[in-house]
């Protein structure tokens, strides 16, 4: 059992949960989310897997390691949520060869 913790490592580095939570808490970034959504953002989940992070470099522990894993699922998942500003292309369009109609006005 001792071999599969070491093969494992988490998704990013201590450091890296860190500096995601430093960043979460600057000025700046704060300004930035009350503009955009209103809110201040939450930035205890970071500071949270830090800490996780930093167990699992010293202890191994297996809760560390799940929870770690866990929050990196819902990360994942909340970045899913987002519907796309426009609809992706199958293919290209049909005329996509000729030149473009530089010196007439674009229908708008």
């Amino acid at each position: 059992m001792a071999g599969s913790h070491s093969n494992w490592r988490p998704p990013r580095s201590c450091d890296v949960y860190w500096c995601e939570f430093k960043h979460c808490k600057s000025l700046l970034n704060r300004f930035h989310e009350y503009y955009t959504y209103g809110r201040a953002p939450d930035c205890q989940q970071w500071k949270e897997d830090y800490y996780t992070c930093k167990e699992w470099e010293i202890n191994h522990s297996t809760q560390a390691k799940e929870s770690l894993q866990e929050s990196e699922r819902k990360r994942v998942a909340a970045q899913g949520k987002f519907t796309p500003v426009w609809e992706l292309r199958q293919t290209p369009p049909a005329d996509w060869h000729l030149p473009l109609n530089q010196g007439k006005p674009q229908d708008s």
